[in-house]
């Protein structure tokens, strides 16, 4: 009987390794470990010196704080916090003041009626907040891969939002869950509104002004709710929608989806030189069919904007287990093969027929590994989705694959060079975890 012999093991974020083993029968063992590796040993030793949770820490500052930041992020954080504060604080005690002088109580009578009025309004702002917190704190590494799209969606939220505010007068007694709902949409959309639009700001900023551009869009922005605020004033006045809900809903609808038409358009014409998921799709997709790469205006305008990656062809899913990937039905041969081709990736993908639509392809990415790892097996994946396999020989299909991205990815390379893309702008995310670290003697890391 052969001895045992190790393959790899694959690290995940909390200390769990899974080790794959070829055993004496040669099949493929999986043994999962408990460990502490010696990042998971600083992050607790940095745990047990804060104040703070490490669940609280992922959840308020940014990933890699404090070395992804500036020096002075923290002390600023701090000093806002008891602004924002004392801000809602007045906006409270102005809330009622407001409702007192349209007739809701008063001053000198009876003012129960302001206050209570003042306190449901004010906790339909606070449930609107909790999803902005949220959003916020869940999501926060979405918008720079894809603001545009996050921007679209947000005023897809909004709307959403604007609708149960809409139906409040059908239902009086329902106003609170109704205009909280409504609000806690609308939070939700400005959660994804405000991110998406602070990169499309720094897009603007080419001149490092980053500042003078936010001043001059606030101008846009203020003239253009002036402007609407008159015309909407002007179609409150109107007799058909003063005395009709179904006219004011429908004249609602007719401007909002308007509204939404103007939004796809101007994010339409926004031209980023970023090589995101979608744009590595469509340079490697024109490379591999044409031997040639577009320019960044061109790709941008075949961006769609809409679009989910997970509908898209060929299928890719980043950060697959191995165990998932290549055992199970797998032979234990094949998991050897499979581990000496990519010896000299940063990556293994491996590939399964997927009916007439194309193919799926299963991403897992080896230590070391960059946006440019992620590059070459978007590159491969497209590969293998335009040379259907036509034979049932996965693994030869794999080996042609990977030697036509030896030869093709340096010439993809330069001819994203003569199309003006930026290599350094190359903002493909390497999934977190799992990590591969090759065991195999003839394996390279």
């Amino acid at each position: 009987m052969q001895k045992a012999r190790p393959l790899l093991v694959e690290r995940y974020q909390d200390g769990i390794s899974k080790r794959y083993v070829l055993d004496g029968n040669s099949k493929v063992q999986v043994q999962s470990e408990k460990h502490e590796s010696l990042v998971n040993r600083l992050e607790k030793e940095d745990d047990a010196n804060s104040l703070i949770p490490r669940a609280i820490k992922d959840f308020v500052l940014p990933a890699g704080f404090p070395g992804s930041v500036s020096d002075d992020y923290m002390e600023y954080m701090l000093w806002q916090l008891p602004t924002n504060v004392t801000g809602w604080i007045c906006h409270t005690l102005v809330t009622s003041t407001l409702l007192k002088a349209v007739g809701v109580g008063s001053f000198t009578g009876t003012s129960a009626a302001a206050s209570a009025a003042a306190i449901r309004w004010v906790s339909k702002d606070g449930i609107g907040a909790f999803g902005r917190l949220l959003i916020g704190g869940g999501f926060g590494t979405l918008f720079d891969d894809d603001p545009k799209k996050w921007r679209m969606y947000a005023d897809f939220i909004g709307s959403a939002g604007s609708i149960f505010e809409l139906i409040t007068p059908l239902y009086p007694g329902y106003f609170l869950p109704l205009a909280s709902l409504g609000n806690l949409a609308k939070a939700v959309g400005r959660g994804f509104r405000d991110p998406s639009f602070r990169v499309i700001q720094n897009h603007f900023a080419k001149s490092g002004n980053l500042g003078e551009v936010a001043a001059k869009e606030e101008v846009w922005e203020v003239g253009a709710q002036l402007l609407g605020l008159s015309i909407g004033i002007l179609i409150m006045d109107t007799a058909g929608i003063k005395s009709s809900y179904s006219t004011l809903a429908s004249t609602w609808l007719s401007i909002r989806l308007l509204h939404l038409w103007f939004r796809y358009q101007s994010l339409s014409v926004l031209k980023f030189r970023t090589v995101n998921l979608k744009r590595a799709r469509i340079l490697v997709r024109s490379h591999v069919a044409h031997h040639m790469v577009p320019d960044y205006k061109t790709c941008n305008e075949e961006e769609n904007i809409l679009t989910w990656e997970r509908f898209l062809h060929p299928q890719i899913s980043f950060g697959v287990p191995m165990e998932r990937m290549l055992c199970g039905e797998e032979p234990s041969d094949m998991v050897d093969r499979i581990l000496k081709l990519y010896r000299n990736e940063k990556y293994v993908l491996f590939v399964k027929p997927f009916g007439s639509s194309g193919t799926a392809c299963f991403v897992t990415f080896k230590e070391a590994a960059t946006s440019m790892s992620v590059l070459r097996s978007i590159w491969q994946a497209h590969w293998l989705h335009k040379n259907q396999l036509r034979q049932d020989d996965v693994f030869s299909w794999l080996e042609d694959s990977v030697l036509a991205l030896e030869k093709g990815f340096t010439d993809f390379l330069k001819q994203m060079e003569i199309a003006g893309w930026d290599q350094n702008q190359v903002i493909l995310k390497v999934p977190k975890e799992p990590v591969l670290v090759m065991e195999y003697p003839d394996q390279e890391v």
